[in-house]
């Protein structure tokens, strides 16, 4: 069975309503997950962390989504 690697990560954004981080450098790396259970418990436990700053967010990445088994080669892979 394939890994399904997840990462968490968050941090301040430039508008409550946008994807736009404040400051790039600043960004809260939480980690990486081997299932989506595990990524969901780390995701939400850094939002309620923050849950009284609007402008702070944390996203969950599908990290295994970036590679596509079934062709020779990913479109991450052609950039190398």
């Amino acid at each position: 069975m394939a890994q399904r690697l997840h990462l968490v990560f968050g941090g301040e954004l430039v508008d409550p309503s946008s994807n736009r981080f404040k400051d790039v450098d600043a960004i809260d790396l939480v980690g990486m997950y081997p299932d989506y259970a595990s990524a969901h418990a780390a995701w939400k436990d850094a939002a309620q962390r923050t849950v009284d700053d609007a402008h702070t967010r944390y996203f969950i990445a599908h990290i295994h989504r970036l590679r596509d088994e079934e062709r020779e080669t990913s479109p991450t892979e052609e950039l190398g």
